[in-house]
């Protein structure tokens, strides 16, 4: 991932509506959602919905598809795996930090 990247990723994390709606995508895995299913879930506004989705598709934090007359919205997961391992790349000056049973990082 390169740095122009993930300053766009973060700097579209970086607002509170659009973490919020980063993260039910997350949790909303594989299947995601639609957006009357995410305006229910984070009582917004239709149209303050539709500025923040643009805004994430446009740092690639998110996909949009059209399933019939239905738009679903998903996480990019490998988007998000890219900055996780963009932003933990050196920690702990390099050396492997992480054995199978850790949750976090040893450093």
């Amino acid at each position: 991932m390169e740095e122009k990247d993930v300053v766009q990723a973060l700097s579209a994390l970086a607002q509170p509506m659009r973490l919020r709606l980063f993260r039910a995508l997350v949790v909303a895995g594989r299947g995601g959602l639609t957006p009357g299913v995410i305006t229910d879930q984070l009582d917004v506004a239709p149209a303050t919905l539709s500025f923040h989705l643009k805004e994430l598709t446009h740092a690639g934090l998110i996909t949009q598809e059209r399933d019939g007359r239905n738009l679903i919205y998903r996480a990019a997961f490998d988007t998000m795996n890219n900055l996780l391992g963009y932003l933990t790349d050196h920690c702990c000056q390099g050396q492997p930090c992480l054995d199978e049973t850790a949750t976090s990082c040893k450093c």
